[in-house]
């Protein structure tokens, strides 16, 4: 049986999310032992939490929301990269990764990751990003989905979110919050189904990558 390696963040009142978003909130409402016939909870969360989805009306007004995207993206080979060394992720650090011809997925394992081995971790004062020249690149080269270890993929306060709006216009799509901490660099296949909101500017996602054989 193949190997199935969940890189997806747990969702839980008390985990990271990006300043100024919507907190995560797990409330029961109906309670077996209060006499309900189920449990059932109240969720309230962000559009950006965890482990997610960032399509193009994230940053473009009228462009294709979550609901829109096609479902090839999100299943199929995918080039985890070790990138644990690099401070930024840029043109010079994508070459460096000679990635193999016809990649159209690549997930960034970087030093972030070692944030998810604690159980509440604070925001970082830095984290590592790819640079709006890295952006380019992954156009060019027509990588088709990037995925990151951290919240954002870019730099906080970016002055008019370069990375973003260079990725998304272009169709290149974005998964957030990946947890890549005891995932060995390589090939797998990759797993990632976002929520299907309807004209959603994100989506939390499972995401799972499954072990070559």
């Amino acid at each position: 049986m193949a190997k199935i390696i969940d890189v997806s963040l747990g969702i839980g009142p008390d985990m990271l999310t990006w300043p100024g978003d919507p907190g995560v909130e797990v409330q029961r409402v109906k309670r077996i032992p209060a006499g309900d016939a189920a449990n059932v909870s109240e969720l309230r969360l962000g559009s950006h939490t965890g482990t997610h989805v960032d399509p193009p009306v994230h940053f473009l007004e009228g462009a294709p929301a979550v609901d829109a995207l096609p479902l090839d993206l999100f299943f199929g080979p995918a080039m985890v990269a070790d990138l644990t060394s690099v401070d930024a992720i840029g043109p010079d650090e994508l070459d460096g990764l000679a990635l193999p011809q016809g990649t159209e997925r690549l997930l960034c394992k970087t030093r972030n990751s070692e944030l998810w081995r604690e159980p509440s971790p604070s925001f970082p004062d830095d984290y590592v990003a790819v640079t709006s020249d890295g952006a380019r690149w992954l156009v060019d080269h027509e990588i088709r989905l990037v995925g990151v270890d951290f919240l954002s993929i870019e730099a906080q306060d970016a002055p008019g979110h370069p990375v973003h709006t260079t990725l998304l216009s272009k169709g290149t799509i974005i998964v957030e919050g990946l947890r890549l901490t005891d995932v060995e660099p390589g090939e797998y296949t990759f797993v990632c189904l976002p929520l299907r909101i309807l004209g959603g500017d994100g989506a939390p996602a499972r995401a799972a990558l499954v072990a070559p054989r």
